[in-house]
């Protein structure tokens, strides 16, 4: 009966050690993950403290007042330069425009003409139709030549 006694005390001893190791065991992680939490945040606040230095040796680098100054003359500068090549560019397009303006002109003028003498020659007897259709065909070869002429002309232009 004594043994027994004596090894029920050992059984009990033993379940309150390894309960007791297992506290031990949750502080000893408890701690673990404190000390690395204490670690990032040394990290994080060497990190702030570098970037501080940064954006002071930034801001004595660069003066808010002066570069709003600069970027302000920038931007009318920019606004100049922008009005210079618009009107650049008008002036070349009317100067281009002018001639491609004046060949449609003549263009619409030249359609108009047959119209009028499309409805002149419906009214004119056969004999007389075969003389405007004879003038037609002439006409062509005088405007083949105008071209020929005109891609001289603009050969020796450039």
């Amino acid at each position: 009966m004594g043994s027994a006694k004596h090894l029920a005390k050992e059984i009990v001893q033993s379940r309150k050690a390894v309960s007791r190791l297992y506290v031990n065991k949750a502080h000893m992680q408890s701690l673990n993950t404190a000390l690395t939490e204490q670690l990032a945040m040394l990290r994080v606040a060497g990190t702030l403290s570098k970037s501080t230095e940064v954006m002071k040796q930034v801001n004595t680098i660069i003066k808010a007042p002066e570069l709003q100054k600069t970027m302000m003359e920038m931007s009318k500068e920019m606004m100049k330069a922008g009005l210079i090549e618009e009107m650049i560019s008008d002036a070349i397009d009317s100067a281009v425009g002018g001639e491609n303006e004046e060949e449609e002109t003549e263009e619409e003028v030249q359609k108009v003409l047959d119209e009028i003498a499309l409805d002149m020659t419906a009214n004119l007897p056969a004999a007389q139709r075969a003389k405007v259709k004879q003038q037609a065909a002439a006409e062509p070869e005088e405007e083949e030549d105008m071209a020929e002429l005109r891609a001289r002309l603009d050969a020796v232009k450039a």
